[in-house]
């Protein structure tokens, strides 16, 4: 079972491009479950801003939260064809790439180095 941070835009233009690239997003984080896998994903932030509306939340909290999720992953997998006019997207890549953690744009490509057995960080 590999720890897998699930990365893509997260903000749009508006409500319904947000809530398409969380869906694309959340989609993919269950793929990932499916096959076995342990994925984060930074979309689920907004289950604490649902269940706590009143708080006040800040982007920065947000961040910082996602990013020690990412320097124990495994691998980073990328939100097919969303991820690269993403700031934050870009940032995460940058963070995986100085802590030498892979990362994958394909999913056939994620799934064929989890099934190896020399790919163990």
């Amino acid at each position: 079972m590999k720890r897998v941070y699930i990365a893509g835009a997260y903000s749009g233009s508006n409500i319904l491009e947000c809530l398409t690239n969380i869906g694309k997003g959340e989609q993919l984080a269950t793929k990932v479950f499916l096959d076995g896998h342990a994925p984060f994903t930074p979309w689920h932030d907004k289950d604490f801003v649902m269940r706590e509306p009143n708080y006040k939340f800040t982007v920065p909290m947000f961040y910082e939260f996602s990013i020690k999720w990412l320097e124990v992953s495994d691998c980073i997998l990328l939100v097919k064809d969303n991820w690269k006019h993403s700031k934050g997207t870009l940032r995460e890549i940058e963070i995986a790439k100085e802590l030498g953690i892979p990362i994958f744009e394909d999913y056939e490509k994620f799934k064929e180095w989890s099934e190896s057995y020399d790919n163990i960080r």
